[in-house]
């Protein structure tokens, strides 16, 4: 096949001029397209009044060498690579050898499981959470009751962090081997829509997450793995730097000498009980800020012009930056069209908020998270776990202003602006369950994060219309951004001090977000297959 990528067309154009446009770019009579499938499809939206659709096209043509050797150099024109996904080793028949254990039932811990269970190594996983439909009713609770289980909720359980949120498929990963195919082609096999596979920003939203995750756990046990729900890992038995076992909540020591931890960005007892046995923990970057709401038609209109509501479209996203004076990065993280803002706290006495969005994409507002940067090496130099510290205080004190209850607070971006605390929401209203509370996000947030969305939020206006909108919401604190912590691996996958654990995934620093983490999940997981099938 050949891979034709770039290729322009009006946003209205007419079903047969695609086929058109790739035998004209080619330079080939009609005759010679035998056939074409669709890659990938974008929208180029920089001129509201003449949005394109852009497509990268697979086609087989007759005497493809000549075409290529016509073509030669030109970027936009080369041979189709191959996706075809190949496993590094297969386990023996019936294997008996040591079974891998996979701690963690998220994206990364999914793949993970799938990719050992595929090879026929049988793997364990253990989750600390419950199985998704259970984990879906307490996450409800505490939306529409305020109550919050600790070990069951928007963090913790079957599918991980990402099952609420908007379920986007697409990362910046360097993808050389296209492991990121693989996880879309086993997403789209549970049950995942199939314009994922050509959609260039595709998402599945929560309730086809849901599906999803449970028929990959069934495919995993088919494949005789085993899933322990409700079950955490209390500690870990090392020796000599070689991890021998695990302590779980349920009392029984399981000897594991090859284990994936894939935690999540959450599993903050987890990351101290492994810094006090000596696992080599540092800190890295993250960021902390508020979740900002607008109406998804401002978005739309924003970014789309007369184009806004086109169903090929869909609702409309943004991404945007601002490097503050004071030398903070002010960021979007995590937009979430026609979505809500949620409850994602894991720990009590503590209010956390995240972004999700269905499928359809469908409800009243946008929003995305609004975050500032923190770099350890400038806010807390020699403090591995600092910035763990820093996120349980921000979320006390989120939780003490939105009322003590769940609540969260809030403020308009007018009010804000204007460094007073509000007292009411205008035009735009806060989608955050159980509620929010109108008060000063200067109580909450640490000053150069109120100083450095001060002076972003009017740039964001100017780039994107009616962003800076007086009744505009911010809702606190977002700061689950991502892991606060690395836990250092070598070029093996396994801890630079520890043997037998393979540290993954975004808990451990290596992903951000559902497809990269579940593509290093596929990484590692070859990484520790190599070496068991090696050792017989």
């Amino acid at each position: 096949m050949i891979r034709l990528s770039d290729l322009a067309l009006p946003l209205d154009h007419e079903p047969a001029a695609l086929e058109a446009a790739v035998i004209t770019r080619l330079g080939i009579a009609p005759e010679r397209l035998e056939r074409f499938t669709v890659f990938r499809r974008g929208n180029d939206a920089r001129k509201k009044t003449a949005i394109k659709l852009i497509y990268t096209i697979d086609a087989v043509v007759r005497d493809e060498a000549e075409v290529l050797e016509r073509h030669h150099g030109d970027p936009h024109i080369k041979p189709t690579p191959d996706l075809t996904y190949r496993f590094p080793v297969m386990a023996p028949e019936n294997w008996s050898g040591p079974r891998p254990v996979v701690i963690g039932a998220g994206p990364c811990g999914l793949l993970a499981g799938l990719i050992l269970a595929q090879m026929g190594l049988k793997p364990i996983i253990i989750e600390r959470g419950k199985a998704v439909r259970e984990r879906t009713k307490d996450t409800w609770g505490l939306w529409r009751r305020a109550v919050l289980e600790t070990e069951s909720n928007a963090q913790f359980g079957e599918g991980g962090a990402g099952t609420f949120s908007d379920g986007k498929l697409y990362s910046r990963i360097k993808d050389p081997r296209h492991l990121g195919r693989k996880v879309l082609t086993e997403f789209v096999r549970a049950g995942a829509p199939e314009d994922i596979l050509t959609e260039a920003h595709p998402h599945v939203g929560t309730f086809r997450l849901v599906t999803m995750v449970m028929s990959i756990r069934e495919t995993i046990e088919s494949l005789g793995g085993e899933y322990r729900f409700g079950t955490r890992v209390e500690d870990f038995a090392i020796e000599n730097g070689q991890l021998k076992g695990l302590t779980l909540s349920t009392g029984e020591f399981l000897p594991a000498e090859r284990v994936i931890l894939a935690v999540g960005h959450s599993a903050r007892d987890t990351f101290f009980k492994l810094y006090e046995r000596g696992v080599y923990v540092e800190a890295k970057p993250f960021a902390i800020g508020v979740r900002i709401e607008h109406p998804q038609s401002w978005i739309d209109k924003a970014r789309f012009g007369p184009n806004a509501g086109n169903p090929i479209l869909g609702a409309a996203a943004y991404s945007i930056s601002h490097q503050a004076s004071n030398g903070r990065a002010v960021y979007s993280f995590c937009m979430c069209p026609g979505g809500r803002v949620v409850a994602a706290t894991s720990e009590e006495g503590r209010v956390v908020t995240n972004g999700m969005s269905q499928y359809s994409r469908a409800e009243f507002n946008a929003n995305s998270g609004l975050v500032v940067d923190i770099n350890p090496e400038r806010d807390f130099p020699g403090d591995p776990l600092a910035g763990v510290r820093l996120q349980r205080q921000l979320e006390e004190a989120a939780f003490v202003a939105g009322g003590s209850n769940y609540w969260a607070p809030g403020q308009r971006v007018e009010d804000l602006l204007a460094g007073r605390p509000s007292t009411h929401f205008g035009v735009v209203q806060p989608s955050y369950k159980p509620g929010v509370k109108p008060t000063d996000l200067a109580q909450v947030l640490p000053p150069f994060v109120i100083e450095a969305l001060r002076e972003a939020l009017p740039v964001f206006g100017r780039q994107v219309p009616g962003y800076d909108h007086p009744d505009a919401v911010l809702t606190g604190v977002e700061t689950r951004t991502s892991s606060p912590i690395r836990i250092r691996r070598g070029a093996d996958f396994q801890s630079i001090n520890t043997q037998g654990l393979y540290p993954a995934g975004e808990g451990a620093g290596y992903a951000g977000g559902i497809l990269s983490a579940a593509v290093d999940g596929i990484k590692v997981a070859e990484a520790l297959a190599t070496r068991l099938v090696a050792a017989g």
